[in-house]
């Protein structure tokens, strides 16, 4: 991923209603990131879904990823969400562990399906709730 897409992704999830990215600091810089958004769902009462949780690895096991769970928590509690959920790759043993040991359960096992509507290498748009490129570029 280059650079002007990172930042084309940062201001899409940024921007966007009922979304929050939370980071944490240490020694001046990010050592942990996290992307919340509150989903309404007919099958379910309103959540909130922790999209990425991601910890630098030099600071796992520091509390950081239960300090960004405890706001994402908090997060959806002001936006009236009944339950945090997220889902995590099956190999992932260690961060399935973290999340038992922070009070969640496992509750479904499921298989994600993708039909791609455009190559991965398309440009985001604004129309896609991406910041406008002040250059106009795009």
């Amino acid at each position: 991923m280059t650079a002007d897409e990172l930042e084309r992704r940062w201001w899409a999830v940024a921007t966007a209603p009922d979304h929050a990215v939370i980071l944490a600091e240490a020694d001046g810089r990010i050592v942990g990131l996290m992307h919340v958004f509150a989903r309404p769902a007919i099958e379910n009462p309103r959540e909130a879904v922790v999209q990425a949780l991601v910890v630098e690895a030099n600071f796992r096991r520091s509390a950081v990823g239960r300090r960004l769970m405890r706001a994402a928590e908090a997060w959806g509690a002001e936006r009236d969400c009944r339950s945090v959920v997220l889902s995590s790759n099956i190999t992932r043993a260690p961060a399935h562990a973290f999340y038992e040991a922070i009070g969640y359960s496992r509750s479904a096992t499921a298989h994600i399906f993708r039909k791609l509507l455009a190559p991965p290498d398309t440009p985001l748009t604004s129309a896609g709730g991406a910041r406008p490129d002040p250059a106009g570029r795009r």
